[in-house]
């Protein structure tokens, strides 16, 4: 099968609530109010707990207490907020997911390292409103989900212990193309934005005088979680190609050392039964 009809049967399965799809219109509706967001928000206990325990979180760093959803809203923005919405329905969408829970721990662990580094390098790099990155991180590679639904051994079969054969190389040859791809598609069947799916699709293209610098934030973020997850004992190099713009360890460095930090407080949040004890 192809990505988009991987993305087309993840869909039927895969389901962003309604909630959701009202937040949505509101957001989308220029004449809709702070109030009427969180009124919304507040229908869903879980959604609201869960977004008030980030708004507080280390984070965002706010120096006061964000005690109200329209609070949150204010004070965060409602981009970001809507980010953080579909952080919550987007784990929530794959609660039905036919997958071992050690499977689950080590994507989830996998995603939300992507998304504090993306987050710490756009920080470090003087990016605007850098905490919006983070969402992309934590979506990038969703299509593992949806392959792991439906044909379980490719995932495994994409599988490489060899630094010399990066997994989007493997998925490549395995699939005929990337969880990127497939994520890209799913995202546009679920009607998110096209600033989320552009980086996404293109999270694996190295020519940076065509991208955005959403994507190669991206593109860097992946390759520093690829490289502490699997190969921590190689330099950062084993992940990048020749023609790579020079890195700094240092900032690399101090970026892992930033999502050794904060992983287990945001996987507390999003996924609870994620949280590994080391």
């Amino acid at each position: 099968m192809k990505a988009v009809e991987y993305a087309e049967k993840a869909g039927e399965i895969f389901v962003l609530s309604d909630s959701f799809i009202r937040i949505k219109e509101l957001i989308d509706d220029e004449a809709s109010t702070i109030d009427d967001i969180a009124e919304v928000i507040l229908l869903d206990p879980a959604l609201s707990g869960t977004l008030l325990k980030l708004a507080n979180s280390s984070f965002f760093n706010y120096p006061g207490k964000i005690d109200t959803v329209s609070k949150a809203v204010l004070v965060l923005g409602i981009t970001e907020v809507y980010n953080l919405v579909i952080a919550y329905f987007t784990t929530e969408a794959f609660k039905p997911i036919n997958a071992e829970e050690d499977f689950l721990e080590s994507f989830w662990q996998r995603s939300v390292d992507c998304a504090l580094l993306i987050k710490f390098l756009g920080t470090t790099m003087n990016i605007a409103n850098a905490e919006r990155l983070f969402i992309l991180g934590l979506l990038h590679d969703l299509g593992e989900l949806v392959v792991q639904q439906f044909d379980p051994d490719k995932v495994i079969a994409c599988h490489s212990d060899d630094p010399a054969v990066l997994p989007w190389q493997k998925q490549q040859e395995v699939l005929g193309f990337t969880y990127g791809d497939c994520t890209a598609e799913l995202l546009k069947l679920w009607q998110l934005p096209y600033s989320l799916i552009k980086p996404i699709r293109e999270q694996d293209d190295n020519d940076f005088d065509q991208s955005s610098s959403e994507t190669q934030l991206l593109y860097l973020a992946k390759r520093v979680m690829i490289r502490n997850s699997f190969y921590p004992e190689h330099p950062y190099s084993i992940v990048f190609s020749d023609d790579m713009i020079e890195l700094d360890d240092q900032i690399l460095d101090a970026a892992v050392e930033y999502c050794d930090l904060e992983r287990l407080g945001i996987l507390s949040v999003l996924k609870p039964s994620s949280v590994m004890i080391y």
